[in-house]
C-alpha cells in the first residue's frame, strides 16, 4: 500500500493510503452522501472538474459492471474513501472499484476520517483539493492546490460533450410518437432512457450546437442536460437557448440546463457555499404541494430575485430554500434543479419526464 496525502486550499491535510492510480490530481472538493451507486456517479459527467468524498465509509463491496455506466468513461477528478472494499460480490459483476479506477487513471485515497473532511467543507464550503502519492510535503502541494482553477467560472461542458450528433439506441423503448433534441452539456444515459420508454426518438447534439441546427432536425421537444462548470461562462449556449425558446418549441431543462434556462431569460445564477449531492434531498413541487426525495449534484443556482415576471418558480428544496424548479408562463418551457433520472436515486421525479412529454403532445 502506497502513502497518498489529500491537502485542503485552507491547508487541512488529511494523510492516508492510496487505492487506484497512482500520481497527482486536482478539483474542487465535494461529498455525495449516496449510500450506494458509485459507478454512476464516477461516470456523471456533471462530476468533471471535482474530487469527491462518499460519506458512506465502505465503498467497491459489490464491484463494477458494464451496465451501470452513465457515460462513455468515468469523469470525477478523483475518489476519496473511508475504506475501499477488494472484495466485491454482485451476480453483475466483472471487476473491482481499484481495477475500474486504475484502468482509467483515476487517484484516490482511503483510510482517512472521512467525516472530519465532509464536516469541514460543510462548515467552509466547497474548496480546491489535491491528492498526491508523489509529494507528501503538505506546503509544497498547498501552493500548487492554490492555483489550480476554481470552479467559479470555469466552462466546463464542451470538454465532456460529444463530438458529432447521433441517434440514442435504446435497448428497450416504446413507439416512438415524438422527436426529442437532446443537448449534450454532461448528459447520463439514464435521462436518454428515460424519454426512450416514453416514446420519444433521441437526437443527441453537442453543446455548441446552433439554435437553427437544431430546429433544422424538426424536434418536438429540446432537451438541456445537466452539466459541468460555471453556467455563467456558457454566453454563447445562453443565447442560442433565447433562439429556442422563441420558437415555442417546449423545452425541458435539468441541473445546469435548468441554469442555463434562468440565465436566457434574463436571471443570474450564483456560487453556492458547498452545492447539494447525493440521493436524499427533499423537494416540494409547488404546484401540487408533494414532497419528493431527489438526487442532486450542482453547486450553482438560480437566484429567485432576478427573475423576470413570466418566469414562475414551480420547485423549492426544504432544506435552504433554493430555487429547485422555473416554468415560463406563456412559453412551453419547464426545468428542475436536480436529477429526475435519478442513477442512482430516488425515483420520486420521474413525473417530470410525463410533463414534457404532455408538453409536447399539446
Amino acid at each position: 500500500m502506497v502513502d497518498a496525502i489529500l491537502v485542503l486550499e485552507d491547508g487541512r491535510a488529511f494523510r492516508g493510503r492510496s487505492f487506484g492510480a497512482a500520481g497527482e490530481t486536482f478539483g474542487e472538493m465535494v461529498f455525495n452522501t449516496s449510500m450506494s451507486g458509485y459507478q454512476e456517479i464516477l461516470t456523471d459527467p456533471s462530476y468533471a472538474g471535482q474530487v469527491v468524498c462518499m460519506t458512506y465509509p465502505l465503498i467497491g463491496n459489490y464491484g463494477v459492471n458494464g451496465q451501470d455506466v452513465e457515460s462513455r468513461r468515468p469523469w470525477v477528478e478523483g475518489l476519496v474513501v473511508r475504506e475501499a472494499s477488494r472484495i466485491y460480490s454482485n451476480h453483475r459483476a466483472t471487476g473491482s472499484l481499484q481495477d475500474y479506477l486504475n484502468a482509467n487513471n483515476i487517484v484516490g485515497i482511503e483510510h482517512i476520517d472521512t467525516r472530519a473532511l465532509v464536516r469541514h467543507i460543510r462548515d467552509k464550503g466547497a474548496m480546491r483539493v489535491g491528492i498526491s502519492t508523489e509529494d507528501l510535503d503538505v506546503e509544497s502541494l498547498l501552493a500548487r492546490v492554490r492555483v489550480s482553477p476554481d470552479m467559479a467560472g470555469r466552462e466546463l461542458a464542451s470538454g465532456v460533450t460529444v463530438e458529432k450528433s447521433y441517434e440514442y439506441k435504446a435497448e428497450v423503448s416504446a413507439a416512438a410518437n415524438f422527436h426529442v433534441v437532446a443537448y449534450d452539456f454532461g448528459v447520463k444515459s439514464n435521462s436518454l432512457r428515460e424519454f426512450a420508454k416514453r416514446g420519444c426518438r433521441v437526437t443527441v447534439v453537442p453543446a455548441g450546437t446552433t439554435a437553427d441546427e437544431v430546429l433544422a432536425l424538426e424536434p418536438d421537444g429540446i432537451f438541456l442536460s445537466n452539466g459541468p462548470g460555471d453556467p455563467a461562462s456558457m454566453s454563447s449556449v445562453i443565447d442560442e437557448i433565447r433562439k429556442l425558446a422563441a420558437s415555442a418549441r417546449p423545452m425541458f431543462g435539468i441541473c445546469l440546463g435548468h441554469q442555463l434556462i434562468g440565465q436566457a431569460f434574463g436571471g443570474t445564477t450564483f456560487k453556492m457555499k458547498f452545492g447539494h449531492r447525493g440521493g436524499n434531498q427533499p423537494i416540494k413541487d409547488l404546484t401540487t404541494g408533494k414532497v419528493e426525495i431527489t438526487s442532486h449534484n450542482h453547486g450553482f443556482a438560480v437566484d429567485p430575485d432576478s427573475l423576470p415576471a413570466d418566469v414562475e418558480v414551480t420547485h423549492i428544496n426544504l432544506n435552504d430554500n433554493t430555487v429547485a424548479g422555473l416554468r415560463h408562463k406563456t412559453l412551453p418551457i419547464l426545468s428542475v434543479q436536480y436529477h429526475p433520472e435519478s442513477a442512482p436515486g430516488p425515483h420520486d421525479s420521474e413525473y417530470l419526464f410525463e410533463r414534457f412529454v404532455d408538453l409536447m403532445k399539446s
